[in-house]
């Protein structure tokens, strides 16, 4: 302390205050975060809040070994060698850490608030990683604070959010926090604490892809940079050994590190294909690991070599080293060991890819690229102050700031082709607005003005500086006009209007868009007052008190989970998407006349058929507007038997009026959605308020499926599969059923004719 300290902070420690008072604000900032989130609980997806029961009631062992028998049928699921276990093993620590403190807690509260309580740590992991690129002593707090409060990490992390994003966020940034500590330090300890975190997000979630390849590209551009030092080797190579044989300890990655393209870029090398079977075409990337070996030994080689021999052995070593490994790669892939790039991974370079060749990609609403104004929704200020940021660290360009330049330019391309990237972009747009932010406030909060004397002699020095300077690395901060009050005080209530517009935008868009249960959906009446539609709990508690529990109930894939948890019934199809085929095959009834569709559900035991429907209420998300993906998913597998071309009009339209094709009309899923529909409506009156058009006179008539239940507002109606095992029971449907069988037979003929002619 100064002579002149004040009487009241005589004897105080300046840095322990300081200290006290960042991990008070730290505690708030958490606080405001878990907090925010907790505007409702939706407790959604119900399936890992099922295995999570699962794992607590029966422990780790039996939870590997569990075949889940009541989803995918009749398939069922091995569950331990399909999922990512992080998100439960997270969960049942948690829970028998405080039973064992005699905490008497509930594994479903565990579930609910555990999203919250890791955005907490999250907004933490966000301060320290800013720490590492700044020495402003504001910026990690702002950033913990963007990312405690920021739409774009809220809407996956709300109370009952309960999905691998919830604990894959924290990972994510602290796993980068623990590689930016390595690198700087060069340390083993540190690369090894990152090796272990990146297990545990390898465990959680399948975005750790994204760590995967970031990681080595931020290392491959350093040493294109001519950055290269022991400090990237030890800490690059510690990072992927460890890490990866921590990784393949998960059964559902299993040795995927070592075998598959997405994960090339951290190994050797990766390879680019335009369709699953082609060969290799050409190589995208020089693997870091191998190429950090190489240049780590040219190093060696160099100090003990002389000029012109080491010039031989640098074009030798690098010719034969690309030349092997090309020659290997190929190789590798023509056998099968290596496997081309997924699907997911194709439509982030190619839009168009997995709509044309995998539409069970393109059929996910989250797979689909974001509007513009998604961003705005999402970051809200911070979209500008995110190039501000990274011009600042492009203005010092330490490698902790190449870091921040890299993940910033390829988080953004990301997020522009898939809208659930946005969580991945979130982070780093929070801690470059945090470094822009805490400039301009550190600069114009400043007490110290400059001496006259030195402000005329940096306005003489200004034109020599720029003459001798190009770039933007010879730009001067500017000393003259920004020192005086007003100046200050505009800008510091500027940007402290601009904070208080971000916290009210966050608080509404949490609290109106991403805190309303998924099942249970509200809208205003004319008076404003809400109304709460409650269709998808009426139905699912009707599909449990009126059926029998092992009744298997055919949805279409969206709602599996639901049907699962909430109905406790077995189901074909769910959420996890493992199986195309098997989506393809409900797609394929769903699509088909009631001839085609029949013997596929009694093939399969269905007894009920659920399809949402918004015609009456006016609510879009309804079947109908999902069924053209339905069509492809089963066009995809079965071309010869389903067509999308056949339910659009000669104009190329998608119609459900009068208008609409024969195979429309005769389709499981039209029939299912408008039967006895025009009883709601005067005669000849009957619309549809979702298409906005008026429907055919005559309405649908089902043989093989009969009305069992409908909800209030009409948006769930469900079908009970007719039984024609009984001779006489329907004459009707045992006719149609007997059509499809002819029809059958005669396929099979002509097939083994045309066998025959070739």
């Amino acid at each position: 302390m100064t002579a002149d300290a004040p009487p009241l902070l005589a004897g105080v420690n300046s840095t322990s205050t300081r200290t006290l008072l960042r991990v008070a604000i730290l505690c708030l900032i958490a606080a405001a975060a878990i907090a925010s989130r907790l505007f409702s609980v939706i407790l959604d997806p119900w399936f890992n809040f099922r295995a999570t029961k699962y794992l607590v009631a029966n422990g780790v062992y039996k939870f590997w070994d569990w075949f889940d028998d009541r989803t995918w049928h009749p398939l069922g699921r091995v569950t331990g060698g399909t999922l990512y276990p992080g998100l439960m093993v997270t969960s049942g620590v948690i829970y028998h850490a405080l039973r064992a403190v005699a905490v008497p807690v509930d594994i479903r509260n565990i579930c609910v608030l555990l999203a919250p309580a890791f955005s907490g740590l999250t907004a933490y992991a966000a301060y320290l990683l800013t720490n590492e690129m700044t020495t402003s002593p504001s910026a990690g707090l702002l950033a913990a604070v963007f990312m405690g409060i920021a739409p774009g990490y809220i809407s996956r992390s709300v109370a009952g959010s309960y999905d691998n994003e919830a604990i894959a966020i924290f990972l994510l940034v602290f796993t980068f926090y623990l590689w930016i500590k390595a690198l700087k330090l060069g340390s083993m300890l540190w690369g090894a604490l990152c090796a272990l975190f990146y297990g545990y997000m390898v465990a959680s979630w399948g975005g750790y892809a994204f760590i995967t390849c970031l990681l080595p590209l931020h290392a491959f551009v350093l040493i294109c940079m001519g950055r290269y030092s022991t400090r990237l080797y030890v800490s690059y190579t510690t990072w992927y050994a460890l890490g990866t044989l921590a990784s393949m300890q998960i059964p559902f990655v299993g040795f995927l590190p070592v075998k598959t393209s997405e994960h090339m870029p951290a190994l050797g090398m990766r390879t680019s294909y335009h369709a699953p079977w082609v060969a290799v075409t050409n190589v995208a990337m020089t693997g870091i690991f191998g190429f950090l070996q190489l240049v780590g030994f040219i190093q060696y080689v160099r100090s003990a070599v002389s000029g012109r021999q080491f010039q031989t052995f640098l074009a030798t070593a690098v010719v034969g080293t690309f030349g092997i490994g090309l020659m290997g790669l190929v190789a590798l892939t023509s056998l099968g060991y290596i496997a081309p790039w997924g699907g997911r991974f194709y439509s982030l370079w190619d839009t168009n890819y997995a709509k044309i060749h995998i539409p069970i990609i393109a059929s996910v609403s989250e797979h689909q690229p974001p509007a513009w104004p998604a961003f705005f929704f999402d970051l809200s200020m911070l979209i500008w102050l995110f190039p501000a940021g990274i011009y600042l660290c492009y203005r010092d360009l330490r490698d902790e700031h190449v870091f921040i330049i890299v993940y910033g330019l390829f988080g953004s391309y990301f997020a522009g082709v898939m809208v659930r990237l946005m969580l991945t972009l979130t982070p780093i747009v929070c801690v470059a607005s945090a470094i822009a932010v805490s400039q301009l406030l550190d600069t114009y909060m400043s007490t110290k003005s400059p001496n006259p004397d030195e402000v005329e002699r940096a306005a003489e020095a200004a034109p020599k500086k720029a003459a001798k300077s190009a770039g933007l690395r010879g730009s001067e901060k500017p000393t003259v006009g920004i020192f005086s009050l007003i100046p200050k005080a505009g800008v510091v209530g500027s940007l402290t209007v601009y904070l208080l517009m971000f916290v009210s935008h966050c608080t509404w868009v949490t609290s109106n868009a991403y805190s309303s249960p998924s099942v249970v959906l509200a809208s205003r009446m004319p008076d404003g007052s809400q109304h709460i539609i409650d269709d998808y709990r009426e139905a699912y508690q009707w599909l449990r008190q009126n059926t029998k529990e092992d009744a298997k109930i055919m949805s279409w894939w969206d709602y599996g989970y639901q049907i699962g948890g909430m109905a406790d019934r077995p189901t074909l199809v769910d959420n996890n998407t493992w199986n195309n085929t098997h989506i393809a095959t409900v797609g394929k009834a769903m699509s088909s006349s009631e001839e085609v569709s029949y013997p596929i559900m009694r093939q399969h035991e269905v007894d009920y058929v659920l399809v949402v429907f918004g015609g009456l209420l006016g609510y879009s998300g309804d079947d109908i507007n999902k069924f053209l993906w339905m069509v492809r998913i089963a066009e995809g597998i079965w071309p010869d038997e389903v067509k999308e071309r056949e339910f659009f009009t000669t104009r190329g339209e998608y119609r459900v009026d009068g208008e609409a094709t024969d195979t429309m009309k005769n389709s499981l899923m039209y029939k299912m959605s408008y039967y006895n529909y025009h009883s709601m409506f005067p005669a000849g009156q009957a619309t549809d308020r979702v298409r906005g058009v008026r429907l055919p006179d005559k309405g649908p008539v089902l043989d093989t499926i009969e009305e069992a239940f409908t909800s209030e507002n009409w948006i769930i109606r469900i079908y009970k599969v007719k039984d024609l095992d009984n001779v006489g029971r329907d004459h009707a449907a045992a006719a149609a059923f007997e059509r499809g069988q002819k029809k059958k037979k005669a396929t099979k003929k002509r097939g083994a004719r045309v066998l025959r002619v070739e």
